[in-house]
């Protein structure tokens, strides 16, 4: 049975986030499967949900099919940057990317990350942050959490904010 936190949790959890990731400067670098160096702030202009997870997390596995729901349905307006925090050689690591259909970005970490490699603790895995297309952190999950969820907190932040630019 999934146990999901409802998108008030997610927006519950803001003010927690916002005190150790203070926005627009907030970013980091890391190196993707692919070889690329990733960075947040190359990702200005689009949503962005930055997840941190392991192979071994059971709960990480349920939730990186809702992940690439939201990547692929997103149209590019929002992009998923799975971060994976272990220690596992990239020829595994590649194989189970590749068994899990995963499209978007995977950058590598390691189980024990800089504190500029991250946007904010993590407490538990998976653990997710979104960022606005102005690179401001906006929300922190703790826990699996939907495409749903992802898509209508964005829906009633981008309609908040448009109502007070009003």
């Amino acid at each position: 049975m999934r146990k999901l936190l409802p998108v008030g949790l997610l927006i519950g959890m803001l003010a927690a986030t916002i005190s150790w990731a203070n926005a627009p400067d907030t970013d980091f670098s890391l190196p993707g499967l692919d070889g690329k160096t990733y960075s947040l702030s190359d990702y200005r202009g689009k949503w962005v949900l930055v997840n941190y997870w392991a192979t071994w997390c059971p709960p990480c596995l349920e939730e990186l099919p809702e992940l690439e729901v939201f990547h692929s349905n997103a149209e590019g307006k929002a992009v998923v940057l799975g971060v994976n925090m272990e220690e596992i050689d990239e020829k595994s690591l590649r194989e189970f990317v590749d068994e899990q259909f995963l499209s978007f970005p995977i950058l590598v970490a390691t189980a024990r990350p800089s504190r500029d490699q991250l946007i904010g603790p993590i407490e538990g895995l998976p653990t997710s942050y979104l960022i606005t297309p102005e690179g401001e952190v906006v929300a922190r999950q703790v826990g699996q959490i939907t495409a749903e969820a992802l898509r209508k907190f964005i829906e009633r932040y981008e309609n908040e904010h448009k109502k007070e630019s009003e």
